[in-house]
């Protein structure tokens, strides 16, 4: 059996615990079997309250041994006292798998394991993460992160999709494709994926500049002057492009670019299309704009996340 400790602190977030416990345990539904030994662990055992106030009954560290450990997320001072510390490097110095989900990456950092390594978290957290343990290589846009045995995630619903992985990585595609049927989420997202879409990102607050971003984004492969957004809103063109940078805080072609930049990523990161195909089916002239629109919106260009998203599937 594969032993999976989900070790939780006071002040734990109970989604943080229930999304990838709740996954794993679907398995056995999924496959009429599980290899999945599950069991939920503190530093000293007994009751622990989350940060609902409902505590959660839990098994103490002490010697017991496991094949995956998952620092579950929540308040970040009540989890990292020296004996939780202590707990953790144990834990992570004998088990074969590690990983956090939200900020169960501080807990995580504590240990030394991410040292050197690719990483995430919330975003919210991920710029502290960042600044308290310099030698991780914090990426606070990614949804789960899977860097050798070393697995990090987002949190909240970000936790399925790192359990869905490993059940996938453990088991078969098919299985954890079974598991998120039951559980009604999507299949496993890419670990690369943005915690933000682009479109909720911009938020725009009126129906007609709603009705131009979902007209752009059924329509990227063809040209998106701002009179063609315009016209799609039924706006003056004048009207309409105040309206747009009033709503979104972007000008309309700023807006298109980030669309495209995002459905290109997805593109990169599921399959094996030439990026060249990839920039025109997206509405980039070429690859080369495509490559500049990388850049300046992510810091690093499109060949980048494909060569990430191998390097997640290799694992």
């Amino acid at each position: 059996m594969h032993r999976v400790g989900f070790f939780v602190c006071r002040g734990h977030d109970a989604l943080d615990l229930a999304g990838p416990l709740s996954t794993f345990n679907q398995v056995a539904t999924a496959a009429g079997r599980s290899p999945y030994d599950l069991h939920i662990i503190s530093q000293a055992g007994g009751p622990i309250p989350g940060n609902t106030g409902l505590p959660i009954e839990t098994k103490p560290v002490g010697r017991r041994t496991f094949d995956t450990v998952i620092f579950v997320g929540g308040d970040i001072e009540p989890m990292q006292t020296p004996e939780n510390i202590a707990a953790a490097r144990k834990l992570g110095a004998r088990t074969t798998r590690v990983a956090s989900v939200c900020t169960g990456a501080f807990l995580l950092a504590e240990t030394g394991l991410l040292d050197g390594r690719r990483a995430t978290t919330h975003w919210r957290y991920a710029t502290q993460l960042q600044s308290r343990f310099p030698l991780a290589k914090v990426e606070g846009d990614s949804i789960y992160i899977a860097d050798g045995h070393v697995w990090t995630s987002a949190g909240i619903a970000s936790g399925i999709d790192l359990a869905l992985a490993m059940i996938e990585k453990d088991m078969s595609a098919e299985i954890a494709r079974t598991v998120s049927r039951l559980l009604v989420v999507p299949y496993r997202r890419p670990g690369g994926q943005s915690q933000f879409s682009a479109m909720s990102q911009m938020e725009p607050e009126s129906d007609r500049i709603r009705i131009a971003l979902n007209f752009a984004r059924e329509h990227l492969a063809e040209a998106l002057p701002v009179e063609r957004l315009a016209d799609a809103a039924r706006l003056s063109l004048r009207h309409f492009g105040r309206a747009f940078r009033r709503e979104t805080g972007e000008t309309p072609a700023r807006a298109v670019e980030r669309l495209r930049v995002e459905a290109a990523r997805l593109r990169l990161q599921d399959g094996s299309e030439p990026i060249e195909q990839i920039a025109l089916a997206v509405g980039f002239t070429d690859s080369e704009r495509m490559r500049r629109a990388f850049v300046k919106l992510h810091g690093h260009p499109p060949q980048s996340i494909r060569r990430a998203s191998r390097l997640t599937s290799e694992r």
